[in-house]
């Protein structure tokens, strides 16, 4: 458990002041080392952002050709689905694969310091004399360190192979990388569910859809400062223009090849 509380020097970091930032070092009942909080933020905001845009690319494509409300809906959500699923098993496999290429590298620095414990010594007091530390010093460090070997191997993960281990769960991070790709990706698409329901909105979906998205996506770029300690609003902009290019493009593409349906 941290002393700091690291929200607290967080917003005071922001804000540049100095005596909450010593304040938020001194409080007492702070933080647990690893918290679970946001863990996951990273793919539920990417997997969102990319659900919401490519379905609205989509939408966007059908209107610029002039296609029926039908078209969209079967297009947008075999998108939503296909997409999804390619989201999420991605997420899977590539999360997978990084914690057991971070797991073989544990287990292969630990036999070095079991077997060349001399060896990996003299290169932790070279990485520390390269950053500039002079080598006595960096002696009396590496000294320190290595009486503990959990964490000798803990810090020749990071500071000689540059791996900062994670515990993320990959099937965790799959499911809210889908669930967020399918909720968020389903907001383009549901100004023309409704107007099954409510006739009035037919003249009007694609302009509905397009305020909803763009208010979507501008939720999801302020969401994003959670990752990037970014100004919200300017994050929320850089967003909805993002997707609002995207969009263009789509757009413009479907009216350019309108023609060809017949």
């Amino acid at each position: 458990m941290l002393s700091r509380n690291l929200e607290r020097a967080r917003h005071a970091f922001k804000k540049n002041d100095v005596h909450e930032m010593r304040k938020a070092h001194d409080a007492t009942g702070g933080e647990p080392h690893k918290n679970e909080q946001g863990q996951y933020i990273k793919s539920m905001v990417y997997g969102g952002l990319d659900g919401i845009i490519t379905t609205f690319a989509v939408v966007a494509g059908v209107a610029g050709a002039s296609l029926s409300a039908g078209i969209v809906l079967i297009l947008g959500f075999a998108n939503l689905i296909a997409d999804g699923l390619s989201m999420a098993i991605g997420d899977f496999l590539s999360t997978r694969a990084e914690n057991e290429y971070n797991r073989t590298e544990r287990t292969r620095e630990q036999w070095e310091v079991e077997n060349h414990p001399e060896g990996e010594k003299r290169e932790l007091i070279e990485i520390y004399t390269e950053k500039g530390i002079p080598e006595k010093d960096a002696q009396i460090i590496v000294d320190i360190f290595t009486e503990h070997e959990k964490a000798w191997v803990d810090i020749m993960m990071v500071e000689e192979l540059g791996i900062i281990e994670s515990d993320e769960s990959p099937l965790k991070n799959a499911m809210v990388t889908f669930v967020a790709f399918i909720s968020f990706g389903f907001l383009p698409l549901l100004i023309f569910v409704l107007a099954y329901f409510i006739p009035e909105l037919n003249d009007k979906t694609f302009l509905l859809a397009s305020v909803l998205t763009g208010l979507s996506l501008f939720a999801l770029g302020a969401l994003k400062v959670r990752i990037t300690e970014r100004n919200w609003l300017v994050s929320g902009l850089e967003m909805f223009l993002v997707g609002s290019l995207a969009a263009a493009a789509a757009y413009g593409i479907g009216y350019a090849f309108s023609g060809f349906g017949g």
